[in-house]
């Protein structure tokens, strides 16, 4: 009674054991390589985590020298005129026409900045005639700019249809409104042309 009793108690155990055999490994657990001892394993993290930083260090270098030239050819260009290395709103036959046809004219509108202080300087005098004049002025000066600017801003759209008939002229005419606004000699790219010399 007892012996029938245990023998099939010791079948299963060794059905069990035989399933547990041909069960498939963990994939995460690699076999074929030993597993590396401590020390090791902590000098190639201390060497990747020390061979990082210096590797991120001279790209971020060789970043910092590639745009520092970058922005001295800009600069350079911006003087020059070269048409390579400008920034990409100046660059293009369109931008460099509206430049020259901006550059050869005589505008209101670049004397804003100096006349804005003389008109500033005069209204802080405490004297009421002075003040009504500079208010005068001040209004004068922004009439003559807009009645310049709607000027200017035909002739220029006349003459880039003209020359540009099949090129895209977008933002062009607002681009020689804005240097219009700053001084000659401060102008970015330096002009190119005279005064009275039509481009």
């Amino acid at each position: 009674m007892f012996r029938s009793r245990a023998k099939t108690e010791k079948a299963p155990t060794d059905k069990v054991t035989a399933d547990l055999s041909q069960q498939p490994r963990d994939p995460q657990a690699p076999k074929g390589r030993p597993t590396p001892k401590r020390s090791e394993a902590q000098t190639q993290r201390r060497r990747a985590a020390s061979a990082a930083p210096a590797d991120r260090k001279a790209a971020m270098k060789r970043q910092r020298e590639a745009r520092r030239a970058d922005l001295a050819r800009q600069r350079e260009a911006l003087a020059s005129g070269d048409e390579r290395y400008l920034p990409v709103r100046d660059k293009g036959p369109v931008r460099r026409f509206v430049r020259d046809y901006v550059d050869s004219r005589f505008c209101i509108a670049e004397w804003f900045l100096p006349l804005a202080v003389i008109i500033l300087i005069l209204s802080v005098i405490q004297v009421q005639n002075i003040q009504s004049i500079s208010l005068l002025l001040w209004l004068g000066v922004i009439i003559l700019i807009v009645i310049d600017s709607i000027g200017l801003s035909i002739r220029l759209k006349k003459q880039l249809s003209e020359r540009f008939p099949d090129t895209p002229k977008r933002g062009a005419v607002a681009y020689g409104l804005m240097r219009t606004l700053q001084m000659r000699r401060l102008r970015l790219p330096k002009p190119q042309v005279k005064r009275g010399e039509r481009p």
